[in-house]
């Protein structure tokens, strides 16, 4: 499927690459450094999709005849906060702590672009996390490094299997890239 399509994924994210190639898709990656910063004003909802559509932009210039640029971003909400990738090990225990317990959003925006197309989506998943204890919070730091993940973790590793009670969304969205709304998009494309 999609061979014809020659497909530029602006990110450097394993997961995303992950999803591409075990769906099928022939693609390259060509990723640029992006700023993350968004309005203050944004609602939480749009800033996915914003920064997905601004990394897109940013790898125009890979453009040469008929690729389509593939860029995304995922942000994890809990109430009216925004949990980014950690900065260090005391951030990671701080967002894991929040989460702990509570139900969050998982927003992953996508961007695809070519030379006379641009189409920018969004896809949503609720994730309930079971209640993490303070040991079961360093282990997985410990063990899995969560500082490249927004929201401090990845759900294809021990949180996922053991600490998260349902998801109401698709796995793919809440890893990285909403693999079905992708395949639909990119058909249309």
């Amino acid at each position: 499927m999609f061979q014809d399509k020659k497909i530029i994924l602006a990110s450097a994210s394993p997961r995303r690459s992950q999803l591409l190639a075990e769906a099928g898709f022939s693609f390259v990656v060509n990723a640029t450094h992006v700023d993350e910063d968004y309005p203050e004003t944004m609602p939480l909802d749009e800033v996915a999709p914003f920064l997905a559509e601004k990394k897109a932009e940013a790898a125009r210039g890979f453009i040469e005849n008929d690729e389509i640029v593939l860029a995304a971003d995922s942000v994890v909400i809990l109430g009216d906060t925004i949990f980014g990738k950690p900065s260090d090990r005391t951030d990671a225990q701080h967002i894991l702590g929040q989460l702990s317990g509570n139900m969050h959003r998982v927003i992953t925006g996508v961007c695809l672009l070519s030379k006379t197309q641009k189409k920018v989506f969004a896809a949503e998943a609720r994730v309930y996390f079971d209640t993490l204890s303070p040991a079961e919070i360093d282990f997985y730091i410990d063990q899995y490094q969560p500082y490249d993940k927004a929201g401090a973790y990845a759900i294809q590793e021990w949180i996922g299997l053991c600490k998260i009670l349902k998801i109401e969304g698709t796995f793919s969205n809440i890893m990285g890239l909403p693999m079905s709304e992708v395949y639909r998009e990119l058909g249309s494309f």
